[in-house]
């Protein structure tokens, strides 16, 4: 039974490797597979074959030097005839220990072949760290493989002490000299290695997290640890020579005393003058003490996460430009984003989903086109229609992995505008695909690698696999893969190697695979691109772009460590959590981090290449020293995919996360914290409150900008607060001279402006808003308040929300938002209208275009104030009461009332819009005062 199992365990782990190098064979990437597997096998074989060999000598050694007399004990009398039963097999069962040993040694070691890789190819970071004045490059590549071959180290001399050579008596020798001078060898190396340790972990203090230093020494690390560790290593030294003295002259005495002694200074050098330190020095006089210390961690933590040139512009957020000048800024805004990327999802999966087995992602995401007749990039919203599987009740084996094997399609849509009804304004759509964004070649819209392709497909030869939907011609499109894409299978060798695999028998079986037939496996591009690059951390948002006709996943790759010292560290999947990825984009514990590589997967052919993106980054040179080859320059992007490229997010809330706290430059200010800033709460409908606002791609003009760019941008907001602090975007442009410049725009201190949250309440709590909302909320429609975005004009702040309405998903399974509003808020004043064009009108006096901004109707209702402003309240008051009279009818059946009290809501209604459009007065003040936010209003709708 044994052997039955040793063999099933060598075959699926030979079927495992041979088909890990058949995959990476396919992409072009063996150098990968040979240099990750050699390094793996190299790792542990060394550290296998020196674990067993430390151990099994030391065990040999231990049994030879055993007492030979060995009265038994009464109470031993049992276990000597486990004694009797076991010597016999000693060697073997030693042996088997041993074995286990180093195997699971050389496991664990393997696992670290990346601690090997950096530390073998190195390369300086031409910087010093401000304590011990060493290169960078020791901290990050030298140091974690100084831990680690420690680690080893150690366990060997462990577990060698474990087995031991004392035997239990009750009288008579307990152990022989040679045997006690064995021990006193072994925990001689011990106290060595225990030396080294101390003076290794000398260097540990620049990551040390005592105090008020975040990451980094500290005074007390300083001028406590720091010597404390010194003279600990010099102790072990002395510790371990009395040990070896000890051997030598078959005396215990010594071994105890420096046994004693090291224990000693451990507690009293180690523990408890540090303690005396921090206590009694530095916390009566800490930001004295300290404030060297937080200096150096101010600026090594900006140097880390590439925030050392970010430009401050003060900035006051209160307009004194003439409305006139106002009017022609607003007017000259480039398109502004009324098409949420969360929202309008649902209404892409309605409109264009087309069959229940394709599927578009959740959040939608933002590139930019040049659209034929325009030479200006326009914003757009762009999605993939995959594949979701099999309909339901149909996943058998043949359908989820031979027919259904792939989606079909993008669809796209500018982010500033709508149709008349509110439905997106598609520019390209449909099955087969029609639009402008050049989707036209033959194999272009098939989708064989993306997001929701995650299981194996088996493609080719002469199985027919669904193309698309197509009534016209009984129901369906079918095709057969004629890619370079996926692995051959056509041989016997390759279909028993992935039948045991996946643990499927109808590979090795089925008819419909043939000479000609291929296996894709790992589809998705996240997945794809980290097996052929293990060494970057990836976004979690690949996003698609068409480049010559076909469909391209674009990942960004990020080099990081946490390892680079006095730098603040910062988990990623928290600085990534926000309304739109709840769960984090990226994840790891990381203080530094850099966007140095662009991975593109194509969705057809599943080609993957890696480029070089940013340059001056020693840990990505590191890397390309291990994997030579495997990045390409970045002059060898092609140019119609480069304008595609754009500033990452995970990058830019890492780097918002830090600028919240360390856009403080002195150290005095640092220390009191009353500067720092927080990101504000999402407060529109699409999550609930507690998460973080994501960033917003958008076009804007930034001061600073000579024109608009494409821009990643977000707010800040006092920690503790709902004001907002700061206004913080970067050029997105690859095209422009300022890519990836941050620009941060700094508010007063001493006036409290209204934050996002604040805003928002300001909208809700507005009589004619609160009003119109209330009324489109009612007979089982939903209302949702898309993405608040902010964009800086005239010297203040604009806030711009689209307002989406939709059926209950209880009252229709095909409900999905429509844009019907739009809020529009400037310095106190309030917009709402049906078109964005309207909304600005009601805000800024003088404002009669804006190209690019239609909006939902062509009429506009302007909430005025005084005698227009109460006679639209008391039309829409008498709309919601006959409203309330129509639902009462029709629950009672009697339908001829019914229809009577609709024609009365919608005379009510005319009524309000006649004298909305009649009144002149200006947009309405927002009430609320700058105070901390309320909670959100609870008739916020939500979707997720």
């Amino acid at each position: 039974m044994a052997g039955i199992i040793a063999l099933i365990v060598v075959v699926s782990v030979v079927a495992g490797v041979w088909t890990d190098f058949l995959w990476f064979r396919s992409v072009g990437y063996t150098s990968v597979f040979s240099t990750t597997y050699g390094i793996k096998w190299l790792l542990f074989l060394v550290t296998a074959i020196f674990m067993a060999a430390v151990v099994g000598v030391n065990a040999w050694l231990a049994y030879r030097l055993r007492p030979s007399y060995r009265p038994v004990a009464p109470d031993q009398q049992s276990l000597e005839g486990y004694r009797t039963v076991i010597d016999p097999h000693r060697r073997l069962l030693l042996g088997l220990l041993v074995g286990l040993i180093g195997l699971i040694a050389g496991l664990t070691a393997a696992g670290s072949w990346q601690t090997w890789l950096l530390f073998a190819n190195r390369t300086s970071f031409h910087a010093t760290d401000p304590q011990f004045h060493l290169d960078i490059s020791f901290f990050v590549f030298v140091y974690p493989f100084l831990r680690m071959v420690l680690t080893y180290l150690f366990t060997a001399v462990l577990l060698s002490l474990l087995y031991g050579a004392l035997r239990p008596q009750v009288k008579g020798q307990r152990a022989t000299p040679s045997a006690r001078a064995h021990l006193f060898v072994l925990v001689g190396i011990f106290m060595l290695f225990k030396a080294a340790a101390y003076w290794v972990d000398r260097y540990g203090i620049d990551f040390s997290q005592r105090g008020i230093v975040q990451t980094g020494a500290s005074y007390t690390d300083v001028n406590a640890i720091l010597p404390a560790k010194t003279v600990l290593a010099v102790i072990a030294v002395i510790c371990a020579a009395l040990f070896f003295a000890g051997a030598l002259r078959r005396n215990t005495l010594l071994p105890a005393v420096g046994f004693g002694l090291l224990v000693l200074s451990a507690v009293i050098i180690g523990g408890v003058y540090p303690a005396i330190i921090q206590q009694f020095v530095v916390k009566p006089n800490e930001l004295v003490k300290e404030t060297p210390y937080l200096t150096r961690e101010i600026a090594s933590t900006r140097r880390a996460y590439g925030v050392t040139g970010v430009k401050v512009i003060p900035y006051s957020a209160t307009s004194t430009e003439q409305p006139a000048e106002l009017a022609k800024q607003v007017t000259a805004l480039p398109d502004v984003r009324l098409m949420d990327p969360a929202v309008v999802s649902q209404s892409f999966q309605q409109l264009q989903q087309v069959k229940g087995y394709y599927k578009f992602p959740n959040v939608l995401s933002v590139d930019r086109y040049v659209l034929p007749g325009s030479s200006t990039p326009q914003d757009t919203l762009i999605g993939v229609r995959d594949m979701n599987g099999p309909p339901t009740g149909q996943a058998n084996w043949i359908n989820s992995h031979l027919v259904y094997t792939h989606g079909y399609g993008v669809v796209a849509a500018p982010a500033s505008t709508a149709q008349s009804d509110g439905d997106p304004a598609f520019t390209e759509s449909d099955i087969p695909p029609t639009g402008e964004l050049g989707l036209q070649s033959p194999n272009g819209p098939r989708v064989y690698f993306g997001e929701q392709e995650t299981s194996y497909a088996i493609v080719g030869g002469h199985q027919q696999e669904l193309d698309y939907p197509n009534e016209s011609t009984g129901g369906q499109e079918n095709t057969t893969y004629t890619g370079g894409g996926g692995v051959p299978i056509g041989s016997s060798l390759n279909r028993l190697l992935y039948a045991i695999k996946y643990r499927q028998l109808n590979i090795l079986l089925s008819g419909a695979i043939d000479g000609k037939s291929k296996i894709m496996y790992i589809r998705d591009p996240l997945s794809r691109v980290a097996k052929v690059a293990p060494f970057l951390t990836l976004d979690g948002d690949p996003y698609p772009v068409i480049v010559n006709g076909q469909i391209v996943w674009v990942v960004d790759g990020y080099t990081t460590t946490d390892n680079y010292p006095y730098s603040q560290r910062l988990s990623l999947q928290s600085a990534t959590s926000n309304s739109y990825s709840p769960g984090g984009s990226a994840s790891g514990q990381v203080n530094y981090i850099r966007n140095s590589v662009k991975a593109t997967v194509n969705a057809y052919t599943g080609a993957v290449s890696l480029y070089q993106w940013s340059g001056n980054d020693p840990v990505l040179d590191t890397w390309m020293k291990a994997f030579p080859g495997i990045i390409k320059p970045r002059k060898d992007i092609p140019p119609d995919l480069m304008p595609h490229m754009r500033y990452p997010e995970v990058l830019f809330e890492a780097q918002r996360q830090i600028l919240a706290q360390y856009h403080v430059l002195l150290a005095q200010e640092f220390y009191g914290g009353q500067n720092f800033w927080a990101v504000p709460t999402d407060p529109s409908g699409i999550a609930p409150k507690q998460f973080s606002q994501p960033p917003y791609y958008i076009t804007m003009t930034m001061p600073g900008y000579r024109q608009p760019q494409f821009s990643l941008t977000t707010s800040f907001t006092p920690r503790g607060r709902a004001n907002i602090s700061a206004y913080m975007a970067v050029n997105s442009n690859p095209e422009s001279p300022g890519y990836g410049t941050i620009r941060l725009l700094q508010l007063p201190q001493d006036t409290a402006i209204l934050g996002p949250e604040q805003v928002q309440n300001a909208f809700e709590s507005n009589t004619t808003v609160a009003s119109s909302l209330t009324l489109l909320r009612q007979g089982g429609s939903k209302v949702t308040q898309g993405n608040l975005i902010t964009l800086p004009v005239g010297g203040g702040l604009v806030y711009f929300e689209p307002v989406y309405v939709s059926q209950s998903a209880g009252t229709s399974s095909g409900a999905y938002p429509t844009l019907q509003r739009v809020l529009v808020y400037y310095d106190g004043r309030i917009g709402y209208a049906p078109t964005l064009q309207g909304a600005l009108s009601q805000v800024f006096t003088g404002v009669s275009t804006h190209p690019g901004t239609s909006g939902t109707h062509p009429s506009t209702t302007k909430p005025g104030s005084g005698k227009t402003n109460a006679a639209v309240l008391k039309y829409l008051g008498q709309a919601e009461s006959f409203y309330r009279q129509a639902q009462a009818a029709l629950k009672s059946g009697d339908l001829g009332a019914y229809g009577r009290d609709i024609a009365k809501v919608k005379g009510a209604l005319d009524k309000a819009k006649q004298a909305a459009q009649a009144g002149s007065a200006p947009a309405a003040k927002a009430s609320p005062s700058p105070s901390p936010s309320p909670s959100p209003s609870p008739s916020t709708s939500s979707s997720g």
